[in-house]
């Protein structure tokens, strides 16, 4: 019997801790300061820098101070709600360069292309950290496979050259 109760009870724990997970509501719940280590990985090897991440709010209800700090230089930009209930939005370098982002389930995805190179980012928000990452390809490195019947088509793969990972703990 006392096993069964504990184990009703760790249920009961998990399913609200997940359910407080899911429930958190992007932008407006995660605005704060984030902070922790940038870990980079690429075939010149490994580093760690110090990071931050600021979502703060602004004047206008749908734009967001989006500010990226790595090693102590900022990068000032502005998050922008296009449609909250689709999850749409856009990150706006406030130089003209403007990207599209998705968020589901907590987390904020972009995916563009500058300068011959694939980036994607994936910012996963939760109640106390952060965890974010960009995955950086070169598009001149791609590889070419299948295409040698109608069956098989045409893939082409882009090997990832460099990861960036970071928890950032919310302050």
């Amino acid at each position: 019997m006392k096993k069964i109760f504990l184990s009703i009870l760790f249920l009961g724990v998990v399913n609200l801790s997940f359910t407080q997970e899911n429930t958190i509501k992007f932008p407006n719940n995660v605005l704060g300061v984030y902070k922790g280590d940038l870990k980079i990985n690429n075939s010149k090897g490994s580093q760690i820098i110090p990071m931050e991440f600021h979502i703060k709010k602004t004047d206008s209800l749908h734009k967001f101070d989006y500010i990226i700090i790595y090693n102590n230089s900022p990068r000032n930009y502005t998050l922008v709600v296009k449609d909250k209930e689709k999850g749409i939005f856009e990150i706006d370098e406030n130089n003209g360069i403007i990207l599209p982002a998705k968020l589901s389930d907590n987390t904020l995805y972009s995916f563009f292309e500058v300068q011959g190179n694939f980036l994607s980012s994936r910012l996963n928000f939760t109640s106390n950290f952060l965890n974010f990452e960009i995955l950086f390809t070169a598009t001149k490195n791609k590889i070419k496979t299948g295409g040698t019947s109608k069956e098989i088509p045409l893939v082409y793969g882009f090997p990832i050259s460099t990861v960036q990972k970071a928890t950032l703990l919310k302050q």
